[in-house]
């Protein structure tokens, strides 16, 4: 009897699991990435390192650095399960799936063009970064 209701622990702890593993992995909706992010500035890692970071502001604009302080002024928009994002520099958009994890967000490139096996590019964001997102002004001539 023990070692039945043991096995009943471990399949349920398992069904437990699994029920919050899909969960987590269902894309962010574009009203809760809005809710998400609205107003805040969040930095992204990628393989543990920095990457850049992105000022999401009123009416779903946003400002991109890769911490360089160049910035680059854009806005988002929902296609389907993907959050797309255009800039000033680069009108050509690009979309991401993101997850809302325990750690913050995780983002997901989407590349179309690319086959169905190759790893797709991956952020996270970061909460203890030393980095801040600096802008600065535009480079003037001599």
């Amino acid at each position: 009897m023990r070692n039945v209701l043991h096995s009943t622990n471990i399949v349920a702890s398992l069904i437990v699991t699994l029920c919050a593993t899909s969960a987590a992995a269902e894309p962010m909706s574009a009203s809760d990435f809005e809710r998400y992010t609205n107003g805040k500035t969040l930095f992204f890692s990628r393989g543990g390192a920095a990457y850049g970071a992105e000022r999401y502001l009123e009416n779903r604009r946003v400002q991109w650095s890769l911490l360089d302080g160049v910035c680059q002024d854009g806005q988002w928009y929902p296609q389907g399960d993907q959050i797309c994002f255009v800039y000033e520099a680069n009108p050509t958009p690009q979309c991401w799936r993101f997850y809302e994890t325990t750690d913050g967000l995780a983002a997901e490139f989407v590349d179309d063009s690319a086959a169905d096996t190759s790893p797709r590019e991956r952020l996270y964001e970061a909460q203890d970064l030393t980095a801040e997102m600096v802008c600065l002004g535009p480079k003037v001539g001599v």
